[in-house]
Order: C-alpha cells, then structure tokens, then sequence
C-alpha cells in the first residue's frame, strides 16, 4: 500500500465546512470526487482537522492510500485541473504509511481576522468592528489560554468529544496596521467552535464589557454559557498545521 500527502488551501465560503456530509458541498467530497474521477478508483481522503462552515483554510492537509504508484507532479497538475477554482493543491508528497493527517499531526494554528476600518476589498475574509478595543487588556487576558488545560468553557455545546482537554501553546493579538489586526492561536487541538468562541469573549475584554479577572473566571468554569459569542466564520483561517 502507497500513501500519498496533499497540502492545500481553500476558501471556505460556500463550503459546509471540510467533512463530508449528506446535506451539502464539502471541501473533503470536491477532493475525493476529483480524486475517484483521475484515478479510475473511489477513492477517501483523510484530513488534519474538520473547518467548520465558512472557515477557511491557507494550510491544510489530508492522505489517501493506494496500491498503485502515482506520478506526484502528474496528479498535482491534474487534481487542479479537476477542482473547482477555490480549493488549490499545493503540492503531493508520498510518505511512509505510518504518517497520518491527523494523529501524526503536533500542533495546529488559527488566525482570526478583524478590521476598524470599512474596507469592501477584504470583508468577505474579515470581520470589521466600529468599537475600539485595549489590545494590550485583551493580551493580558489570551496568557491565561497558555496555562490552561480545559477548554470546556469554548466548546460547542452538544459536542460529541471524549475530552475538551486542549494544550494551547500561543495566544495573541498582532495588529497589522491601518486598523487591522489578527488573533493566533497554537494547540495540539481544537474543539469545535473554539477559536471563534475564545475570540468572542476576548472581543468582550477589549470593549470593557468584562474585565481580565472576570475573563479567567470564565475559563475556570468550564460552562459555555459564561461565555462570549462564537464570531462569524468568514474571518477564521487556518494557517498551519506541523508534524
């Protein structure tokens, strides 16, 4: 048995997220539906993580298995001739077969984008805010992320996780300029609605709403309802992904 890596991108917006499902157009069945139509094979794909709908991805990865040998250059060239214009492979890679998406995958990075300023030019990949926010409270606050275990406070509830233990090994806000700026965020693991959640509530500290304390009391509850809102979709990337 061969296996083969694909590191892509995509752009979430009319995606019902990267897994497949019954009821709408996923990146995973634009992928396996290409792949089956080149290789002559029904073919599944196995990805690092699971975008919710409207996320977006500049780094993800994903393996399938085969008997045969596959020219990687020929495949790579043909698989972006078969996709549609908003999911792109970078490049394909065989690798030992012990090298998995997702379990052999050591940490994963998000980035949530927002912008101060109209700007019709980058709306649809940020979420724009007219309140003015402390960056340096909020940075105070995303610490308490670092020495954190449990992120039972940021998971969606009605989840179906065996744990919502979480080691996350950077937390902070960069402002770009000209009214923009970015949240990232490293873990081992996200669960579901995680970042966007953690953006709301540190979005909360930023406008005075809660204070810092208050913030980690949050985190410390494990109850979802003390927390913030989940923000928009459209300005969440994910941006890389390490093995």
């Amino acid at each position: 048995m061969n296996r083969y890596f694909l590191f892509l991108c995509y752009d979430g917006y009319r995606y019902h997220g990267w897994q497949k499902q019954p009821n709408g157009i996923t990146v995973q069945q634009e992928i396996e539906k290409a792949l089956s139509i080149i290789l002559h094979n029904e073919m599944e794909i196995v990805g690092a993580g699971r975008t919710d709908a409207g996320v977006h991805a500049r780094f993800m990865a994903a393996h399938f298995d085969t008997e045969e040998c596959i020219d990687e250059l020929q495949l790579h060239y043909r698989l972006n001739r078969f996709l549609p214009s908003d999911i792109s492979i970078h490049r394909i890679e065989k690798v030992d077969c012990s090298l998995h998406a997702r379990f052999s995958a050591t940490s994963r990075t998000y980035h949530y984008y927002l912008h101060t300023k109209k700007d019709p030019f980058i709306d649809k990949y940020s979420w724009e805010t007219s309140f003015p926010l402390d960056f340096k409270n909020m940075n105070i606050a995303a610490q308490t992320l670092v020495s954190t275990n449990d992120f039972a406070s940021f998971c969606k509830s009605g989840s179906d996780v065996k744990t919502t233990t979480c080691v996350v090994n950077e937390a902070y806000w960069h402002e770009i300029g000209d009214g923009r700026c970015f949240f990232r965020i490293t873990a081992n693991r996200f669960l579901r609605n995680m970042v966007r959640s953690i953006v709301g509530t540190l979005i909360d500290v930023g406008r005075g709403r809660i204070t810092i304390e208050q913030f980690n009391h949050i985190v410390e509850s494990g109850d979802r309802m003390n927390a913030g809102e989940s923000m928009p979709a459209h300005a969440l990337f994910l941006e890389d992904i390490k093995y």
